[in-house]
């Protein structure tokens, strides 16, 4: 059998070194940044490698039991405390670069936000070119509807869930005052992610930023620090300044987290998910009561 249009049969890597710099989004700090092609010999998965002149701090595979609470972004932490922050845009571009084994190594603790989509990675990746595997490559087959809600029958009601398909599909909903409600649904494949969820960028309102960026300053805790009119959808009232780079930029982009958060599952999933208003926990939760209901998913490998 084969794999699901669209995508591979077998794992794949880089074919040579990445390397990219630029700012966090939330310390605002430099960061240089070398991604690693794996090999036939290489764990499955893709790990963060935390270094400091020229010494290694922490190795931290993507997992959910690495995953830790933090506003607008997705962070790991090892159990000795070296985290590395913001690290949905890349595990999207990776997953659906199809590049499977893979290791990331920074000098700072958070992923560049580079424009504030995907797209810059889409871009370094394919120039980079992709090499095949001799390994089948694997989905996560979704069995049964797994959902996770807050606030039921509100108005701040929160959903998502996933339930059994063929394909890896996604129906996302969200609302914002002043542009009406946004929805992206369809199938989600490496062309489709490309062309039309990588370019959308992170987003918010100015009047919110600000004060934000002021309660991490009083709360020891970067947000939002490195947030630039360069990296942002900035929202002044109800219009976005310069524009919007492609339509209903919000969803896409709430579609492109949940792509990277997702892929703390380790796999592409055979499954179609259903959000509404999700947010960075709410992906959490429902990858981490996925795998945790054995009776919920399995493993599925697909060779040519």
């Amino acid at each position: 059998m084969r794999a699901p249009a669209g995508w591979s049969d077998r794992e794949g890597t880089l074919a040579r070194e990445l390397t990219l710099s630029g700012h966090g989004l939330h310390t605002g700090r430099r960061v240089n940044v070398r991604i690693l092609p794996g090999n036939a010999d290489s764990p499955r998965g893709i790990v963060f490698r935390r270094v400091r002149d020229g010494r290694t701090l922490a190795e931290l595979p993507v997992s959910p039991s690495l995953r830790r609470g933090q506003p607008l972004c997705t962070m790991l932490e090892s159990s000795d405390g070296v985290r590395v922050r913001t690290v949905e845009h890349l595990l999207a571009s990776l997953l659906t670069c199809e590049i499977d084994r893979a290791t990331v190594e920074l000098d700072a603790e958070e992923v560049p936000i580079l424009d504030g989509s995907a797209q810059p990675w889409i871009d370094a990746i394919r120039a980079c070119g992709r090499i095949g595997l001799p390994h089948s490559k694997r989905f996560i087959r979704v069995l049964r509807e797994v959902k996770i809600a807050d606030g039921a029958g509100t108005r701040d009601e929160r959903s998502i869930s996933i339930e059994p398909s063929t394909d890896y599909e996604m129906t996302v909903r969200n609302d914002l005052k002043g542009f009406g409600e946004l929805r992206w649904d369809g199938a989600l494949t490496p062309a489709s992610f490309a062309e039309q969820i990588a370019p959308s960028r992170s987003y918010g309102r100015v009047k919110w930023a600000i004060p934000a960026i002021l309660a991490g300053y009083v709360r020891g805790m970067p947000i939002l620090r490195g947030a630039r009119l360069s990296c942002t959808a900035a929202i002044v009232g109800n219009r976005v300044v310069g524009g919007m780079r492609v339509p209903d930029e919000f969803v896409r982009h709430r579609v492109l987290d949940l792509v990277g958060d997702m892929a703390m599952a380790g796999a592409p999933l055979l499954g179609r998910v259903n959000a509404l208003r999700p947010s960075h926990e709410m992906n959490y939760r429902l990858v981490a009561e996925l795998l945790a209901t054995p009776d919920a998913w399995e493993w599925a490998e697909f060779t040519a």
